[in-house]
C-alpha cells in the first residue's frame, strides 16, 4: 500500500514518519505540510519526496496518515476519502461534531478504511486487557485518570495552538474514552462535567450497560503526579489496566497493521472514523455542560 503522511510536527516527526517508513508492507511515498521547509527537512530525513499541493500526494497514494490539529485534519481527511485514499487519522477525529460527521460521510460514500489512533488501542498489553474485560459481564463502576504533564514540563507538545485551546478533555479525554467504551459500553448520558485546576476536567458517565464511570483528565498534573490509571470494579471484583512497554511507533505500526486488515477485508476496524465521531461527540457533550452551552 502506497501511502503520504500529511504533517510535520513532533507527532508526526517522532511517530508517523518512523512507523510508516520501517513497515514492511508500506510504501511510504512522501509528505506534505503547512510548512514547506519543514515537510522538505521530514522528507528528505526518510528519503521520500515533500509535496507542495496536497492534492498531487493524495493522487499517488493508496492512503494516508494524518498528523495535524483536529480543526485542520478533518477537512483534510474527508477531502483524502473522496480521493479514494484509506484514512489513518489521530485523535480527536475532529474538533466538533459537524466536522467530525463530514469525514465518516466521506469515508462512507467512499467506501475507503480508516482507523483512528488511539494509542492505548494499539498497545499490546491494553489489547489484551480489554479483550478480557470486555467478555465478562457485571461491570458496575470504573475510573480512569489521564494525568499529563504537556504544560508543566518540557514537552514537544507544549507549544501547540490546540491543546492550549481544547486543553485535556479534547486531547486525553478521548484516551481514556477509547478504553471504557469497549468494556462499559456506550455513554448515555454525560452525568456531570465539573472543572479542576487550571485545564483539569473531571467527568461522570452512565453507560448504556447500567455501569458509571469517572474521568479526570489533565495536561497540567505536577511531574509526581501524572500517569494513567483505568481501574474496573463488578462481580469479578477489581482490575487495573497493566502498564504497556509499546512506544509510540509500535503502537501506530499495529494501527497501520490494522488499515492494512481493513482495506483488504472490507471490515471496519473498532477504532474507526465512525468510532472516532461517538468518542468526539461524548467529548462535545461534556464541553457543552462545562460552558453551559
Amino acid at each position: 500500500m502506497r501511502i503520504g503522511l500529511l504533517g510535520t510536527g513532533p507527532w508526526a516527526a517522532m511517530a508517523h514518519a518512523p512507523a510508516l517508513s520501517g513497515h514492511g508492507e508500506l510504501d511510504f511515498v512522501g509528505v506534505w505540510g503547512r510548512r514547506p521547509d519543514a515537510a522538505k527537512a521530514l522528507a528528505d530525513e526518510h528519503g521520500v519526496r515533500a509535496y507542495e499541493d496536497v492534492d498531487a500526494l493524495l493522487a499517488e497514494v493508496d492512503a494516508v496518515a494524518i498528523a495535524l490539529p483536529p480543526a485542520v485534519q478533518a477537512p483534510l481527511a474527508a477531502r483524502a476519502a473522496r480521493a479514494h485514499c484509506h484514512l489513518l487519522l489521530d485523535k480527536p477525529l475532529a474538533a466538533g461534531v459537524e466536522e467530525g460527521r463530514a469525514v465518516v460521510e466521506a469515508v462512507e460514500e467512499s467506501h475507503v478504511a480508516s482507523v483512528v489512533f488511539f494509542t492505548a488501542r494499539f498497545q499490546a498489553t491494553t489489547e489484551a486487557w480489554l479483550a478480557e474485560q470486555a467478555a465478562m459481564d457485571g461491570w458496575f463502576t470504573a475510573r480512569a485518570e489521564w494525568l499529563g504533564t504537556v504544560f508543566t514540563s518540557d514537552s514537544p507538545f507544549a507549544a501547540s495552538p490546540w491543546r492550549r485551546e481544547k486543553g485535556a478533555l479534547w486531547d486525553v479525554g478521548p484516551h481514556g474514552l477509547s478504553v471504557l467504551l469497549p468494556v462499559l459500553g456506550d455513554v448515555e448520558r454525560v452525568a456531570a462535567a465539573a472543572r479542576g485546576p487550571k485545564d483539569t476536567v473531571h467527568l461522570v458517565l452512565q453507560h448504556v450497560s447500567g455501569a458509571s464511570s469517572t474521568l479526570t483528565l489533565s495536561l497540567t498534573a505536577p511531574p509526581a503526579a501524572a500517569g494513567v490509571t483505568v481501574e474496573l470494579r463488578g462481580k469479578a471484583g477489581a482490575t487495573v489496566l497493566p502498564a504497556s512497554s509499546d512506544g509510540p511507533v509500535q503502537a501506530l505500526t499495529r494501527a497501520a497493521d490494522a488499515l492494512l486488515a481493513s482495506a483488504r477485508t472490507g471490515r471496519p476496524h473498532p477504532c474507526d472514523a465512525a468510532f472516532g465521531l461517538r468518542v468526539t461527540e461524548i467529548i462535545a457533550a461534556a464541553e457543552a455542560q462545562l460552558t453551559g452551552d
